[in-house]
């Protein structure tokens, strides 16, 4: 039996030719056809000048903006790749290209592949938003929304629900409720040796928790337009949290003004078209307004999701953090909530806040769950490596 083996060779000039965009200089001497064509055209249109001959050195933006033009060349990149590289092209397209305007004709949204980054510049738009857009917009975002709290809302439920009846300790459980390493541990002096057993004449067990102590979670959301992931993010999780009966969650918006928009939460998307992006950063006067929600210190864990480039008074942030933790408030304090990792972030305010014993860290939505049950149980977050 022979075996044929493809020479990878002739693959990887074909991809070093889409990559660099064509013409002699491109090294590759590579013609391409079909379907790859198709391919190279769609990549000059986003990376390439017009329907000029091109090089690697030479490729720069040349997609006109005209919303058929556009709308066409979305399908395009829809049908000649996947998802992941479609999102990358489109945020390319937007943020190089300043085609953001043409979201705001219906068409043009339906025709885009919806993800975090496309709902922070539906929310950047705001109000210049027309009203035959809005209704596209909104089922937009909704969807972005319906699969993020898809992907996070079971995680999260099971890591607090777990924290949250751990931290509720009864010596007169249910016996479903019984916890039996404690049990055991708490009655090993009534060890029978000759029956080999323990007599529990204390049992120890898992409260009800919603009877018990009710958790408070403040998350203060830094709305500046660099912010935008993490506010769609930290909206998902506002409303998941909110639907836990155990907790009592407020949410908490600002910029240099500050918008509680706790009363939204039962719906993340009215909580995210509640968003203003953009405008300056006070982050003491958003942190002022937490403070004074807070009744029961020893109960609360408050969220802080920030770049920290304050543009209030900074020694009164970080007094009131120092308070706030001297009360028995646990601060958790995020420089972004997303898959991006850690933004451009003002580093000696976050050395500051570390000093304070509030180490400030990028935390993806996978390990957000993880980083509140640590904080319920008032044990050390668990911080990435690369933070």
């Amino acid at each position: 039996m022979t075996t044929t083996t493809t020479d990878p060779a002739p693959e990887r000039l074909r991809r070093w030719r889409l990559v660099l965009g064509g013409d002699g200089a491109d090294g590759t001497g590579c013609a391409l056809s079909g379907r790859d064509a198709a391919m190279d055209g769609a990549l000059s249109a986003l990376y390439g000048k017009g329907g000029e001959p091109q090089t690697g050195r030479e490729r720069s933006a040349g997609l006109g903006a005209s919303a058929p033009s556009v709308a066409r060349w979305l399908g395009d990149i829809r049908t000649y790749f996947p998802s992941s590289v479609v999102r990358v092209m489109q945020r390319d397209a937007i943020d190089r290209l300043g085609l953001a305007t043409l979201l705001l004709e219906p068409e043009m949204l339906e025709a885009v592949e919806a993800d975090v980054h496309l709902v922070g510049t539906l929310l950047s738009l705001g109000k210049a938003m027309p009203e035959t857009t809005k209704e596209t917009a909104r089922a937009v975002v909704r969807k972005v929304v319906e699969d993020l709290e898809e992907r996070l809302a079971t995680r999260t439920r099971a890591a607090l629900t777990g924290t949250l009846d751990r931290s509720a300790r009864t010596d007169r459980p249910r016996h479903h409720d019984i916890d039996w390493n404690r049990t055991i541990a708490a009655n090993l002096k009534h060890y029978l040796p000759e029956h080999r057993t323990v007599v529990p004449e204390r049992l120890v067990g898992h409260g009800r928790a919603a009877r018990s102590v009710k958790k408070e979670i403040v998350l203060c959301i830094d709305q500046s337009g660099s912010m935008a992931a993490s506010v769609v993010h930290a909206a998902v999780f506002g409303a998941v949290l909110a639907s836990m009966r155990s907790i009592s969650t407020r949410l908490v918006v600002f910029d240099t003004a500050v918008v509680d928009l706790t009363d939204r939460l039962d719906d993340p998307v009215d909580v995210l078209f509640g968003v203003r992006l953009g405008g300056g950063t006070d982050i003491n006067r958003a942190l002022a307004y937490c403070q004074s929600r807070i009744t029961r210190p020893a109960e609360t864990v408050v969220v802080l999701i920030s770049d920290l480039y304050e543009g209030g008074i900074r020694d009164e942030m970080l007094k009131r953090v120092a308070a706030m933790k001297a009360s028995g408030v646990q601060f958790v304090a995020l420089l972004a909530l997303s898959d991006e990792g850690a933004p451009a972030y003002d580093r000696e305010h976050a050395a500051a806040l570390a000093g304070l014993g509030a180490p400030a860290f990028a935390c993806t939505p996978d390990l957000f769950p993880e980083v509140m049950a640590a904080a319920i149980e008032k044990r050390p977050l668990p911080i990435p490596d690369t933070a």
